[in-house]
């Protein structure tokens, strides 16, 4: 992932501020020192910023906003000193009317660059791309091109899904398609499913997210390639702001602020497992009720999802796993670990649960204090799978290839190497199967991301989660 990544952002990133500079000088304005515009934004301190609610774009979770766009924007705003002010809209057919009235000063919604959009506004250099993928309900007739659609497909309104299929219809119409305001690109998705729409177009980097809620989503065909994504400003927009975008985006681009972005809201769900991801829904509503007070119970400072999580990886909430290797239990602990915190039985789920919580808390504090969460959380899973020393063979050979050893997303890269002889046979613990706890965190992270989106979604339906009662177990079951 952070290769290819790494090479868009190398084709991408000159032509991009090219293109900037470009535009500027082809305004039919010149630059000067202190725009109006942009002296208004510095003056009241605040920069206001349109966008879409959405798992991809901007949402309120539990502990505060959250969503790759709002991150970006907040960075932004940060870089300038400035305050940011989300102004969210629930469709696209709001938000550019909002950039048209001035309620806001720049859009940030992974919108397309499209030739129709450019007639009549301003894009930044680009941060990415998407590409566009008609999807159905799993079960159903699957068209496999544009030719043997048999039914509408429903796209929000004024979306370049619209703008798209409207270019389509020209040369192939059979097509039938319809604009809605009713209804968001996460609730279409969800209108797919409920066989409301017979189709909807979604943005791959969506698309990626949802599945892990909509498993039964089914991608029919690509319905348009890959296509450069950037924030949007009026074409009237003064140039000062436009550069310190232009600015702005070429220091994330070269700093890895767009990388870790990345590879925090899509590096861990691009590759999509339907029976794992069914399964593991399944099991929230089958397993999980009966052990998540114990969960809770010993999250402490852990959010106890981020525990459930990692034990579904480990055992598959089943108390009586076994490993070849000899690890038992819901959390897979070792006898030597269990000894260690204190557990008697590691059949008995609580617990296993406690030793494991334990045992995780102590692996947080033995990464170093410099690096900061979500990468110290990921480190410590690794850790807990691969164990402390190999760990850190994998940090000194990162930084030995001139990747951050205190960036998860550089350290998954080169813990692979473990499996080398030229590599391993210079490190202190030698040979490890490093490819299993880049599997294993990135699976947790999946499994974390959707227990967290279905908690939510559960505690606004009843307003209140209420705790499961669990029955003590009078007799632990021995080791």
């Amino acid at each position: 992932m952070k290769s290819q990544f790494l090479n868009y952002c190398s084709k991408n990133i000159l032509r991009s501020l090219l293109l900037g500079m470009m535009a500027i000088v082809f305004s039919g304005c010149k630059p000067t020192t202190q725009d109006e515009e942009f002296q208004d934004v510095l003056n009241r301190g605040v920069i206001r910023v349109g966008t879409v609610y959405g798992q991809a774009s901007y949402y309120l979770g539990a502990q505060g906003p959250k969503g790759y766009e709002y991150e970006l924007a907040e960075k932004f705003a940060n870089s300038l000193g400035l305050e940011l002010e989300i102004v969210a809209a629930y469709s696209l057919h709001e938000l550019f009317p909002m950039l048209d009235a001035g309620e806001v000063d720049i859009l940030a919604a992974g919108l397309s660059v499209t030739s129709k959009r450019l007639e009549n506004y301003r894009f930044t250099p680009s941060y990415g791309e998407i590409s566009q993928k008609l999807v159905f309900k799993q079960g159903r007739q699957w068209p496999r091109n544009i030719d043997q659609l048999q039914g509408t497909v429903t796209v929000s309104a004024s979306s370049s899904h619209a703008e798209n299929l409207a270019h389509l219809q020209k040369t192939h119409p059979n097509i039938q398609f319809t604009e809605t305001d009713e209804f968001d690109a996460d609730e279409l998705l969800a209108q797919v499913l409920s066989e409301n729409i017979d189709y909807t177009v979604v943005d791959s980097h969506s698309l990626a997210i949802n599945r892990r809620y909509y498993p039964e989503i089914s991608v029919a065909f690509t319905i348009k390639k890959a296509e450069p994504i950037a924030w949007v400003l009026s074409k009237h927009s003064d140039d000062a702001l436009f550069a310190s975008l232009i600015e702005f985006f070429g220091r994330a681009h070269h700093d890895g602020t767009l990388l870790t972005l990345d590879d925090k809201y899509y590096g861990h769900v691009k590759a999509f497992d339907y029976v794992d991801t069914r399964s593991f829904i399944q099991a929230i509503d089958n397993k999980l009720p009966k052990y998540k007070a114990i969960f809770e119970k010993y999250g402490g400072d852990i959010d106890w999802r981020l525990l459930a999580a990692m034990s579904y990886q480990e055992s598959h909430w089943d108390p009586t796993a076994r490993s070849y290797t000899g690890v038992r239990g819901m959390m897979m602990l070792t006898q030597p670990t269990a000894r260690q915190m204190g557990v008697k039985s590691r059949l008995d789920p609580e617990q296993s649960i406690r030793g494991g919580a334990k045992y995780l808390k102590r692996l947080i504090a033995k990464i170093p204090a410099r690096i900061p969460n979500p990468d110290r959380k990921w480190f410590a899973l690794a850790s807990y799978n691969i164990g402390w020393g190999h760990l850190e063979d994998a940090r000194i050979i990162t930084q030995r290839h001139g990747g951050d050893p205190d960036r998860w997303i550089d350290v998954k890269e080169y813990l692979p190497l473990l499996q080398q002889r030229k590599y391993y046979k210079k490190t202190k613990y030698g040979y490890a199967r490093g490819d299993e706890p880049v599997r294993y965190v990135e699976n947790i992270r999946g499994y974390y991301d959707t227990l967290v989106y279905l908690d939510d979604k559960y505690a606004k339906q009843q307003k209140q989660v209420k705790p499961v009662s669990i029955a003590p177990t009078e007799i632990a079951p021995q080791d």
